[in-house]
């Protein structure tokens, strides 16, 4: 940069909506095991606030909060997520209000009505109603403790129509005690000259010393581009999505604002060096969410650095720069050749060292990692299932003995008189002995962990404790009917750790078979053995 733009702050604060704005997407449900993980993960990344959801909407949202209320955060504060009071109600006897002090949060967002034309055709208040219900929202909120973050709705549809009265919301939480005053573009409808432009009127009426942030949508496809926007013009905090999760069209894409923030406008947004994680964590979400990665995101997305055969590939030997416009490593990415089997190493190698391939013998870790390139080209992903990658590491090892090892299995479906009936058979090899075992169950996947399960409690009394938390499946090539590849994620859980094991192949239960049995061995191996569980 030759000089800097006066307006621009040195770092902003990153507030991830993943788990809240995010969850709107068409396709995504979390569970609540998934909505732990990923706020983790993000907490590794290092966001300053991880937004959990909306206790007042829902119980799963409420019961987030209980689960994560106890846990340790390294970075991130968890945010509690609500409205202003309804109107003619004080807000101690609002509920929803009163779910947001519930979730025992040290910050809240709420959000309310800027709109002249929201207040009274949607609220079917009056304008002063509406101003009261944000001030004694935020100012209850602050009596309880909390610190307040206030996301302005429809803030740029209403600074168009009625600049005063939109600043006069604004003027409302600030009197209330708002520390953050967030200018929402709610229908994604604007452009970045309009949001820049907007955010510098607010900045010159507020002063340099109230802080401004930019929440956006991307119904044009200019989000990343309006909240670049909108911190050239003195935002200091941004709200987004990995991945642009969201409804409609999606949100501002955290993936790639904050390495334009970082790598192009030299403003601090993470933790020093975390920028190199985003990769990791964007491929960690997307399957989580059960959903495919974009592979050409910029940044992240797995073909951004990927230069075919041709003059491209050979400047690209000459000097790394030629057609790159940033260092992928920086965002925890990769150079490839697109080119026969010159595409380097798959992403989630980097996930081997985690668990101890950097100490390997280089032939060993040689070993380890084809079988994950042998793995992935049958359709395996690892970027979600830690697990599977350590038993990998832990199986190339010469005193590594599998606690178990499966001979034959066999899961019977019927249906009769309406009622529909699943029984599977399985024998193992369990230290020496052979065991055969059946159970039935609600479906053929249940038969067969309870099968399973039957057969290794009398020699392994610890897999009582071992839990499925969630179970997801995807179909990888569906043009391939129904010889299409499967690919089976499960979670698992105990009262202490939780982990995650991947499974794939052309039938679903020899792919739910291998995620199991990574499951149980992984299991067996960190619990009986009191090793650092998966976190």
């Amino acid at each position: 940069m030759k000089s800097r733009e006066p307006n621009l702050p040195a770092n902003v604060e990153v507030f991830d909506t993943t788990l809240r704005d995010g969850a709107q997407t068409e396709g995504i449900s979390y569970s609540l095991e998934d909505k732990i993980r990923i706020a983790e993960k993000l907490d590794e990344l290092g966001v300053m606030f991880i937004e959990g959801g909306w206790p007042g909407s829902n119980p799963k949202d409420a019961a987030f909060f209980d689960a994560v209320r106890s846990r340790t955060w390294h970075h991130a504060k968890i945010v509690a997520f609500g409205a202003t009071r309804r109107a003619g109600i004080a807000p101690a006897d609002d509920p929803s209000v009163q779910a947001l002090v519930a979730a025992g949060t040290e910050v809240c967002c709420i959000f309310g009505k800027s709109s002249v034309m929201q207040v009274e055709e949607v609220l079917r208040t009056t304008r002063e109603e509406n101003l009261r219900m944000i001030e004694e929202t935020v100012a209850y909120l602050r009596a309880q403790g909390k610190r307040v973050i206030y996301d302005g709705e429809h803030f740029f549809d209403a600074f168009d129509a009625n600049p005063d009265y939109a600043l006069a919301t604004f003027a409302a939480a600030q009197r209330g005690g708002a520390e953050t005053l967030v200018l929402c573009d709610t229908n994604g409808g604007h452009l970045p000259w309009q949001v820049e432009a907007t955010v510098r009127a607010v900045r010159a009426h507020f002063g340099p010393s109230q802080r401004l942030g930019v929440h956006t949508h991307d119904d044009t496809g200019c989000a990343v581009a309006n909240t670049v926007a909108g911190v050239l013009a003195g935002a200091a905090h941004v709200q987004g999505t990995v991945n642009g999760y969201g409804e409609r069209c999606g949100n501002a894409n955290l993936c790639v604002v904050l390495p334009n923030l970082e790598l192009k406008l030299g403003v601090a947004a993470l933790p020093p060096d975390a920028l190199a994680r985003l990769n990791e964590v964007a491929h960690f979400v997307a399957e989580v969410a059960n959903l495919a990665p974009n592979e050409h995101m910029a940044y992240i997305g797995r073909s951004a650095f990927a230069h075919k055969a041709g003059v491209h590939v050979s400047a690209m030997l000459r000097h790394p720069d030629a057609y790159q416009h940033v260092d992928p490593r920086k965002v925890g990415n990769e150079m490839r050749v697109v080119v026969s089997e010159l595409s380097g190493r798959a992403n989630l190698v980097s996930k081997a060292g985690h668990f101890g391939l950097d100490g390997l013998d280089p032939q060993m870790g040689a070993k380890v990692i084809d079988d994950i390139k042998a793995l992935e080209n049958q359709g395996f992903s690892f970027e979600a299932a830690d697990a599977s990658v350590a038993l990998l590491v832990r199986r190339r090892a010469t005193d590594y003995v599998s606690p178990f090892a499966l001979v034959d299995y066999r899961v019977m479906v019927s249906r009769h008189d309406e009622k529909r009936f699943a029984e599977a058979t399985i024998k193992l090899q369990v230290e020496g002995q052979e065991t055969h075992t059946a159970a039935s169950g609600d479906g053929p996947v249940h038969a067969f962990d309870r099968a399973l399960r039957k057969a290794l409690e009398p020699h392994f009394p610890s897999v009582k404790g071992m839990h499925l938390a969630d179970y997801k499946v995807r179909i990888l090539n569906g043009s391939a009917g129904t010889a299409a590849i499967t690919r089976v994620l499960i979670d698992w859980h105990t009262t202490e750790a939780r982990w995650s094991t991947v499974g794939a192949g052309p039938n679903i239960l020899e792919a739910t078979w291998l995620a199991l049995a990574d499951g149980y061995e992984y299991g067996l191996a960190t619990v009986d053995a009191k090793v650092e569980a998966v976190r």
